[in-house]
């Protein structure tokens, strides 16, 4: 039983540790963004690019699927409990892209379970 507890301690760390990457736009906060003096031009993005990048996007949520779906069932199941925490907390103001990010993720889990039985 011990060890379980710290099975489970040890994996909330990770989720905390996670989230707070997640909070903080992945550590820009603690001084790894860039230095004072420097510049960055970013234009808008044409629609060959923004072509690209939907066309991208997609290419890696199919290889999601497919990595899942021959993966073992406890990463299906990590993938659902990260769902569970980006999803808004009690007494936090619920946010349409979080909202969202949390349906695609487990939309993208029962995709790959419909291909197990495919990859076996």
């Amino acid at each position: 039983m011990v060890e379980n507890d710290k099975f489970d301690a040890a994996r909330a760390e990770m989720h905390r540790r996670a989230i707070g990457r997640w909070e903080n736009e992945g550590g820009s906060e603690i001084g790894w963004s860039d230095p004072p003096d420097a510049s960055t031009v970013a234009g808008e993005i044409g629609d060959a690019e923004e072509a690209n990048i939907r066309v991208r996007l997609i290419a890696l949520e199919n290889l999601v699927v497919a990595l899942l779906a021959g993966a073992p069932d406890d990463r299906s199941d990590l993938a659902r409990e990260m769902a569970r925490y980006i999803s808004p907390r009690p007494g936090a103001t619920p946010h349409r892209l979080t909202i969202e990010a949390a349906r695609n993720m487990l939309a993208i889990v029962e995709r790959a379970a419909q291909y197990r039985d495919k990859v076996d």
